[in-house]
């Protein structure tokens, strides 16, 4: 799905994900936000798989796709090349939020989730912004 321009795959996958969070969850959250690719990656793959995801899981929940208040502000070493003990440090203040967030329930999106080393962070990062409560939804659970 990152490198074989699988933007069709995401988009279905994302509405089943959809399916499956309205089945499983109680309370909607303020917002979507898919985890953020630094700026290079996005350049050189062209989509950032996490956004073709969340497109339609926003679409079919009627939430807010938000893709400016997270930020991913150093490129790091691809995740799938670190062993797990790497893949914190790997992350470790690799994203910006912005300080102006109202939202106290968010939905975090990615792929997938191998140790949770980046959603981790990036819900740490939400966390001293103010969100309360992040949830997430991938794809698929490797390791």
């Amino acid at each position: 799905m990152k490198f074989n321009q699988g933007i069709d795959i995401a988009n279905h996958l994302g509405r089943m994900l959809g399916e499956l969070f309205l089945k499983n969850k109680a309370g909607l959250p303020d917002c979507i936000i898919p985890v953020p690719l630094h700026r290079r990656r996005l350049i050189a793959r062209g989509y950032n798989q996490s956004v073709e995801i969340a497109r339609p899981v926003s679409r079919q929940l009627g939430i807010k796709l938000d893709t400016y208040s997270c930020k991913r502000i150093r490129a790091t070493t691809a995740q799938a090349d670190l062993p797990a003990k790497k893949r914190r440090q790997n992350v470790r203040n690799a994203f910006s939020v912005s300080k102006t967030l109202d939202y106290k329930h968010i939905l975090l999106i990615d792929d997938v989730i191998t140790t949770g080393s980046t959603v981790n962070e990036l819900a740490r990062m939400l966390g001293l912004a103010g969100v309360r409560q992040v949830d997430v939804l991938a794809v698929a659970r490797a390791g």
